[in-house]
């Protein structure tokens, strides 16, 4: 088994071909935010530098600190990239990789951990060799910048590497966004430096927001972009810097790219002085920003709302078939949807779910309408007037949704959702106005 680097800096253990229990768990993370193979552009990846495979010849020089950054993989797992640190050491010739974002699917509770939010990840040191050749052979773009760390700042890195490499202090609580891969390789190396990262990234921003990030980078395996986006919460909705945004392995690489530290005569130098692509990714880059939704959604929300409206004219026709039908499947959809985001709120630790304003639009309250609409597919809609209020209870809500964004407490991103979901709470609540039902009243 070696290690396989994820999505957001996870890394599994893969033995092969996956059993029941792996799909089950690969589901669950699926269904729980983890983060469509990409067609590539076809070029084989480009040979190594010499400076990556041979020793450094000085042997009195401190080891050579590298942040190594990987590209997106076709998993949907590996879409965000990974990175990790590279040491050198010049006297032995070995170079080992620091990777963090290490799970494993058999580790016990994992599921039920995962589930609830409380992972625990952790990082392992590998041979560098092995970690390029994996990722040469999935086709990911390697990117190595050498840092300009100073004897005493290189010796503050490895004692702190070292320490964590422990299996005592390997593990640490993982967050999607605040301790990934990206975050932990962040966090060692502005130690190292003295906050100096921390200072030159804080406050710059080009005014993305977790969600934003999130999405885009998931763009290319579209069912799950709508899926994430349907369960993050307001919080992913606020704006962070540039420190903030480095949990994005690419975005990490060029705050370090950018980033300044003081020479030897105390004069600003760059920090990477070195950057060489190792292996040419043949996987599609992800695009800068996410697909702007609200007028597709909206045109198929209004096409999809005069259809059943159409439809419920006359529920005494063979129209009331599919109308059923259609109904069935989506109030199966909302109200299995609602109690999920309410599980994420009130029955897990994942931050980024809580306080979901989809939930106005999701409402389990979709539940009671399913015998209703079980009995209108028979040709007899009973419990009219309780099904007519659960109806209109819900539309309430979903019309709330729409007036709550120009109130400031409201600050989701979730108009494209409201514009698809409430012409069509509308056109089934409509369905069940009483003509319809005195018509098929058993």
């Amino acid at each position: 088994m070696r290690p396989r680097s994820g999505g957001s800096g996870w890394v599994i253990r893969d033995s092969g071909k996956p059993g029941f229990r792996d799909l089950v768990a690969r589901a669950c993370l699926m269904m729980l935010f983890a983060f469509a193979a990409a067609d590539g552009a076809g070029a084989q990846p480009a040979a190594e530098p010499a400076f990556s495979e041979s020793p450094i010849a000085d042997s009195q020089s401190p080891p050579a600190i590298s942040l190594l950054t990987i590209g997106p993989g076709e998993i949907f797992f590996e879409r965000f990239g990974h990175n990790a640190i590279v040491v050198r050491d010049p006297a032995s010739g070995e170079a080992l990789a620091y990777n963090y974002g290490i799970f494993d699917f058999d580790q016990q509770d994992f599921l039920l951990n995962f589930a609830r939010g409380r992972m625990r990840y952790r990082m392992a040191v590998d041979e560098l060799a092995d970690d390029l050749a994996m990722y040469r052979d999935e086709g990911r773009e390697i990117t190595e910048q050498r840092l300009a760390l100073t004897p005493q700042q290189t010796q503050r890195l490895l004692a702190f590497l070292e320490w964590n490499a422990r299996p005592e202090n390997a593990q640490y609580r993982y967050d999607y966004f605040e301790a990934n891969c990206s975050t932990r390789v962040r966090d060692a190396l502005d130690r190292a430096l003295g906050g100096a990262l921390h200072a030159q990234a804080e406050g710059r921003s080009r005014g993305f927001t977790w969600r934003l990030d999130a999405l885009r980078l998931m763009a290319p395996e579209p069912a799950l972009m709508l899926l994430i986006d349907l369960g993050l919460g307001p919080y992913a909705d606020e704006r962070i810097d540039y420190w903030q945004e480095s949990f994005v392995p690419a975005t990490l690489r060029d705050v370090v790219a950018d980033a300044q530290v003081a020479d030897s005569a105390a004069r600003p130098a760059p920090l990477a002085v070195a950057t060489q692509e190792l292996a040419h990714g043949v996987v599609e880059e992800p695009p800068v920003l996410p697909p702007d939704l609200r007028w597709p959604f909206l045109l198929l929300g209004l096409g999809l709302g005069g259809a059943l409206a159409w439809l419920g004219a006359s529920a005494r026709s063979p129209r009331r078939v599919p109308l059923a039908l259609f109904a069935l499947a989506f109030e199966l959809f909302c109200g299995l949807g609602g109690l999920a985001l309410l599980f994420l709120w009130f029955g897990t630790e994942h931050r980024a779910a809580w306080r979901n304003e989809n939930l106005l639009l999701l409402s389990p309250l979709c539940l009671a309408l399913l015998p209703a609409w079980f009995g209108l597919l028979r040709g007899r809609l009973r419990d009219r007037r309780f099904a007519r209020g659960c109806a209109w209870l819900v539309v309430l809500g979903a019309g709330f949704a729409l007036f709550s964004k120009i109130l400031p407490a409201f600050a989701q991103a979730n108009l494209h959702w409201i514009v698809l979901f409430l012409p069509i709470h509308l056109a089934l609540a409509l369905a069940l106005r009483p003509p319809v039902a005195n018509l098929h009243r058993g």
